[in-house]
């Protein structure tokens, strides 16, 4: 499987590590500008990168705009309860208990090898409080108590799709559920042109959360090509200016999307059930070239 049989060597040479998990083919490959840093690939699609001489580095445009969310959800150093559905390589949770100590997370991942590959080569820190379940991410998170959580991060793809059963109005009820007074709701979205999926997903969460923005590539909300997009709701009022501008001077640059921009974004999409879910489109072979 391409793995050595010496894993401070195979550390000290930086080789790859090969593994079959649930999901496919798992990669680990070894950041070659940082000593400690590697990228988590699945059937060659990126999921994760993670530093772990200094966790607090987010690479990955989405997991960059992720961090923008927390850092203006909570302050640094003030400790948050997080629910991470979709686990990959930690990244996000490492990046809460390095900015954050005395955070207490959960993280939801389904794919039981994958997790036991992560924690064997990238191992948590064992002083963060971070308890990792192997579980459906909709399973795991009806396991949530109710008003729990500040911050509920969806990050959840299968084979590069989100499963259905996570894009529906159902989902988002028992999300609303777990999230505490003025608590953060936030996903990771794929799509490419005509951006139905996108749309339906904006109609969706619009039905369950007073407050929404959109952080993307403008050449995604443009319908230009397939990329990345996270979505923020809650029912407190979101922090747009300041999203705005971290999110414009970030080296991945992005726009903001809010209010009535957003609305006419969304161009009359309906919220989506369970009954009508389907999973996100599968990206384009280039996209991951």
């Amino acid at each position: 499987m391409g793995r050595s049989r010496n894993p401070g060597r195979r550390r000290a040479a930086a080789e790859a590590v090969t593994e079959s998990v649930d999901g496919g083919l798992a990669q680990l490959v070894p950041d070659r500008e940082r000593s400690r840093a590697w990228t988590l690939l699945v059937d060659g699609a990126p999921q994760s990168h993670v530093d772990l001489d200094d966790p607090a580095h987010l690479s990955f445009e989405y997991q960059r705009r992720f961090g923008h969310v927390v850092d203006l959800f909570a302050p640094p150093g003030k400790p948050v309860h997080a629910v991470h559905l979709g686990g990959g390589a930690f990244t996000l949770a490492r990046y809460v208990a390095a900015t954050r100590p005395r955070s207490t997370q959960q993280v939801v991942e389904r794919d039981a090898a994958l997790v036991r590959l992560v924690r064997r080569e990238l191992p948590l820190d064992p002083g963060a409080r971070i308890r990792v379940r192997s579980a459906d991410a909709r399973e795991g998170l009806a396991k949530v108590p109710d008003g729990w959580a500040g911050l509920v991060v969806a990050d959840v793809f299968s084979g590069a799709r989100t499963p259905a059963h996570l894009t529906s109005t159902e989902f988002l009820d028992d999300v609303r559920r777990v999230l505490g007074p003025g608590g953060v709701y936030a996903a990771n979205l794929a799509d490419g042109p005509p951006l139905a999926h996108l749309r339906g997903q904006i109609a969706t969460a619009a039905a369950r959360f007073a407050e929404l923005a959109l952080i993307a590539d403008p050449a995604v909300l443009r319908g230009k090509r397939f990329g990345n997009a996270v979505l923020v709701a809650s029912d407190a009022p979101l922090p747009i200016a300041e999203l705005t501008r971290r999110a414009a001077c970030d080296p991945h640059p992005g726009r903001v999307q809010h209010g009535r921009e957003l609305a006419d974004f969304t161009g009359g999409a309906a919220p989506v059930t369970d009954l009508a879910a389907v999973a996100s489109p599968a990206p384009p072979p280039s996209v991951f070239r």
